[in-house]
Formats: structure tokens, sequence, C-alpha cells
């Protein structure tokens, strides 16, 4: 089905530049929140689950044998053909919405980023002086436009090369953003932090218990990419079998992500301590060297460009496929015209999807300047998407697949997993939504400044 994207090495491409996104700039605030003890401990069981029920996932792209059964080109394909019932309209509900909600966080993250270029310009430039003062929605509204042009890129295989440079963007913020937390813990003369997290005084007990359910969203947004990992599979060629392929890169991913992860967390915490900013390029004392921060957030911005694409490309195709079978007749939705372009191949133009695609981007921005709070929102869409995309389905997949006995040792383990990450998802949305209750006390719509 997809032509170019078929190795390791970009289906490693496309997983680290969706998960490798603006969930690590809040690692630090995340681990602020836990310490020093849980904090580590917590993201190196992010991690393993992650791998573990990708593993999982990875073996029901094909079904119902993983590797001659006929294949599922979609993650609501995987969930028809194994579970059946109404588990797929809630699976495509949950999915979709993720992917819509990552819109919205991804914009809001490329805002913040922008924003930071011009504030430590401005300051830089006034010594200082001048608090600079900007407001975000021009900043929404320019990275909106840039995605609607983006976004009429057809089909999932065609932005390999832009997952590839996304995917080099996010290392170099990430290297910055380590860099320059080493640089501030030498700075410092000693690490910041406590075993136990923020202390109570410096937040209030009410603060400090939302503060680590929102953490654990946090990290959980950080490691999402189940959503569309059926998806990523799909652009892998075999032999080998696209599971095993798949198996492999998600170990490659998974472990590069981590080890970032781990050192840009914690030196950030270690920097910062109980101060870590929500989002760590960003937070007070990180004005000088300026020039290098205005790299950093330029990279940041370039990869959530790419970002955006990999995890909407799949709701652009399901709602166009929908409405191609729905009206299989209809012009409007189903006629290719040709555009010639000197020196390159005619583009396709569907009229329906420059109509969609460009009604999507809109919405996800106005909703972006709407509600512009970067880590409820990342904490929020980690919550409701983690146990359900990344744990239940691919689990109660396995289980049909493997044909693993009711209550036998193997069962009751993975249904503990389940049930395990099903509070941490509850929790975490109840921190997150009383994070957003708090910031809206004190909000105006359309009148977000930093």
């Amino acid at each position: 089905m997809f032509l170019f994207s078929r190795t390791i090495w970009t289906a490693s491409a496309h997983i680290i530049t969706a998960v490798i996104g603006s969930g690590v700039l809040s690692l630090a605030w995340a681990i602020a929140q836990l310490g020093w003890i849980a904090g580590p401990t917590v993201m190196f069981l992010f991690s393993f689950v992650t791998y573990y029920t990708s593993a999982l996932l990875a073996d029901c792209y094909r079904s119902p044998d993983p590797h001659t059964g006929k294949r599922n080109y979609t993650y609501m394909d995987a969930v028809r053909s194994t579970l059946g019932g109404f588990k797929v309209k809630m699976c495509g509900l949950i999915q979709y919405l993720n992917l819509f909600g990552t819109a919205i966080g991804y914009t809001i993250g490329a805002a913040i980023s922008m924003m930071a270029i011009k504030r430590s310009d401005c300051f830089h430039a006034s010594d200082g002086k001048n608090p600079c003062h900007i407001s975000s929605n021009p900043y929404m509204i320019l990275f909106g436009v840039t995605q609607i042009i983006f976004s009429q890129i057809p089909d999932f295989d065609r932005i390999w090369w832009l997952s590839i440079v996304a995917a080099v963007m996010s290392f170099t913020y990430s290297s910055i953003g380590l860099g320059l937390g080493i640089a501030k813990v030498a700075e410092n003369g000693s690490f910041k932090g406590s075993l136990t997290g923020i202390r109570i005084g410096t937040v209030t007990q009410a603060q400090k218990v939302w503060g680590t359910f929102q953490a654990l969203g946090n990290i959980a947004f950080a490691y999402s990419y189940s959503m569309i990992l059926i998806e990523i599979q799909d652009t892998i060629k075999s032999p080998p079998s696209e599971s095993k392929t798949m198996k492999r890169a998600t170990l490659l991913s998974v472990a590069v992500t981590t080890a970032f992860y781990m050192l840009c967390g914690c030196m950030g915490y270690a920097a910062f301590g109980d101060l870590a900013p929500g989002n760590l390029l960003t937070g007070f004392g990180f004005y000088n060297p300026f020039w290098l921060l205005d790299i950093a957030n330029a990279a940041i911005v370039i990869h959530l460009v790419g970002a955006y694409q990999v995890y909407c490309q799949p709701l652009f195709a399901f709602v166009e496929h929908w409405a191609a079978k729905k009206w299989p007749g209809n012009e409007f939705i189903t006629k290719e015209v040709k555009v010639p372009i000197p020196g390159f191949r005619p583009y396709s133009l569907n009229v329906f999807r420059l109509v969609w695609r460009t009604f999507f981007v809109i919405v996800s921005t106005v909703l972006s300047m709407l509600i512009p709070f970067f880590n409820d929102v990342l904490g929020f869409l980690g919550a409701i998407g983690f146990w359900p995309l990344t744990v239940y389905f691919p689990v109660e997949m396995y289980i049909v697949q493997k044909q693993i006995p009711k209550w036998s040792t193997r069962w009751m383990c993975l249904q503990m997993l389940s049930v395990a990450c099903l509070i941490i998802s509850v929790v975490s949305a109840a921190g997150s939504i009383a994070g957003v209750v708090i910031d809206l006390k004190v909000y105006k719509p359309f009148h977000t400044s930093y």
C-alpha cells in the first residue's frame, strides 16, 4: 500500500518523530513532581510497558496469523478483525479524538517555541529590562497556515522525508536542552531536587497531589505513539515479516527515546529543582546563550510541523476513505484534478481533501487559541490515550489471537497490567482536569500572552 517508507530506519524515524515530541520538554517538570526516586522509576516503567504492548500490537498487523494472515491497514482494522463489535467504534472514537487532541497540543507547543525565539531576542536586545510579553495567537495562526499547506500531502507514504527531518530536529533540541541543563548544574555547583519531589510549602498539599497525577499523564504522553503504530507498520516491506521488523524498530526507538528522556528530564530537574519549568527550553534562566535557544526552539517548530503530519495523516485518510465509500459517485469527493507544476510531476488535487483538511487545521488552531495550557493539554491527552490505545486493545487482541485461556497465569498477568494502567490513566486525567480548572480561573479567551 505504501511505497517509500519500507525499512527499519524509516519506521524508526516515524516512531521517533511521533514519540520525541513536545512531551520531552515537560519531563523535568514531571520529575520535579515525583522526585529522584519515583520520577526515573516511573519513566522506566512507562518505557517497558510501551515497548511490551507495542510488540503485542505489532503481531496484530496481520490476523489471525501474525506472519501470514490478512493485513490490517489501520488500528481500527486490527480491532475489527480481532475483537469486532462495539469495541471497533470505541477504538475509532478514542484514537481519532486523541489524534485531533495531539494536533491541538502540537499547535500550542509550536507557538510557545516561536514566541520563545521572539522573547529571547527581545530580552537580549533590552538587556533584560523589557518583560517582552507576547500574544500567542499570531504564532498559532502562522503554524496553522503552514499545516494547511503540508496537509495537502496526499498520503502517509509521501511524508517519509518529513519524518526524517523531524527526527533529526528532535535530537537537535533534545541535545541542546540536555547541554543547557548540564551547564546550569555546573553553574549551580550541585544537583538540585529531592527524593520525594516538590516540597509542601512551595506548593499546597492539594497542588502536590494533583501535580503528581498530572506528571503521570505527561510521561504517558511522552511515550504515546501506539495509536499510529499499525499505520507506520503498513509502510514496512517484507520479508522479513512486518511484525519482526516493527518490533526491532520499536526496541531501537524506545531505547533511544528513553535514554534521551532520562538525560533531559533528570538534568532539567537537577538544574532547576522544585522550580523546574513546564517547558524546559522556555523556562526562566535559559535566555542566555540566546542564539542557542533560538536554534533549539526553531528545531522544535520544524519537528512539530512533521509530527503534526505523522499524527494527522491517519485521521485524514480515515475520513476520506469513509466519505469515498459513503458517496462513491460524488465527483467532489472522488475526482482528482491534475495540476501541472513546472519541473515536477503534476500534483493530484482533490477538492474534498483540500476543503476537509483545511477545515480540520482551522478548527484545531482555533481550539488551540482557546485552551493554550501546554502542560494540562499534554497530561490530559496522555491520560485518555494511554490505557485504551497503548495497553487495553493490544492486550485484548493478543489474548484473542494467541487464544490464551481465561484465568490462566498469563491471562491474569496481562489483566493486572491492564488494570494498573487504567488506574494510572484515571488519576492522571483527574490531575490534568484539575490543572485546567485552576488555569481557567485567570484565563481570558484569545488574550493569552507569555
